[in-house]
């Protein structure tokens, strides 16, 4: 069989596995949802990757020796119903690589990444990023049962936190911009400094 090297090489129209996934040899990242292949944005700018790694510094600090731990991008999350036991990658349709997620439960945690919902997903979004592919995230991260979402605007230097409802469903907790102090739903004693995060 052919290695698949490139994205030509596929079908973007049908509809993929993770284990047709794990076969890929892809020198671009992609992910997958619901089925279907996504091609993530080009390497993320200095602005994104500044961003993220100001979060990911506070959150790890603030995590140090606790049961929950803060994974960062490039890193495999296999997202399925969470009401169904554990699934084998041939039943598993959809992988992301968010920016950051925390993760409290260990046995989700595989040699791969995340097998099921992380309790926390933070994305920096990037000029590249069209409304389908943010109404499809944040669709699966609510069907799915992502507790707390972030969608981080590094050009508007705003935050939206969505926390999902007795309803499981995403409700806007709060919107935070420039200088406010951001508090995660799950996390209400981390404080994090926007000024800092968005900081060159």
């Amino acid at each position: 069989m052919t290695p698949i090297t490139q994205l030509s090489q596929l079908d973007l129209n049908a509809n993929y596995s993770y284990a047709d996934y794990l076969t890929w040899q892809l020198e671009e990242t992609v992910e997958l949802i619901k089925g279907k292949i996504m091609a993530m944005s080009p390497a993320p700018n200095v602005k994104h990757q500044s961003i993220s790694r100001n979060m990911l510094v506070e959150i790890a600090n603030h995590l140090h020796k606790k049961p929950c731990k803060v994974f960062h991008a490039p890193f495999d999350v296999k997202l399925y119903d969470s009401r169904k036991s554990q699934l084998t990658d041939r039943e598993v349709f959809s992988v992301v690589q968010p920016d950051l997620c925390v993760i409290c439960d260990k046995s989700k945690l595989t040699v791969q990444g995340c097998d099921g919902a992380p309790d926390w997903i933070i994305e920096v979004l990037s000029l590249g990023n069209s409304k389908k592919e943010l109404h499809l995230k944040f669709e699966l991260y609510q069907e799915n049962g992502v507790s707390e979402y972030w969608m981080v605007h590094p050009y508007e230097q705003t935050v939206y936190q969505f926390v999902l409802n007795h309803e499981d469903k995403y409700q806007l907790h709060a919107m935070y911009a420039g200088d406010d102090i951001a508090t995660p739903y799950l996390f209400p004693e981390l404080k994090i400094d926007l000024a800092d995060v968005f900081a060159e």
